[in-house]
């Protein structure tokens, strides 16, 4: 079974938007945080870009192989 995978993106300081990949538990609670990133980024747009991007490779790294997953 997978756990629900959830992409957030937080503002720490003014003009700083940094994301995070919180798994939680199969009632989805209990979050933890799975993946998060290495420097803030300058607006929301790139930070929920690049948190799409990680979102995209950790579920290529779950999908059963020979699924033809994209």
């Amino acid at each position: 079974m997978t756990h629900p995978i959830e992409l957030t993106i937080e503002e720490p300081l003014p003009g700083a938007y940094v994301w995070q990949l919180l798994e939680t538990d199969d009632q989805g609670t209990h979050p933890r945080v799975l993946r998060r990133a290495f420097e803030p980024a300058e607006s929301y747009e790139l930070a929920l870009s690049s948190g799409q991007r990680a979102l995209q490779s950790e579920i290529r790294q779950r999908a059963p192989h020979g699924t033809g997953a994209p």
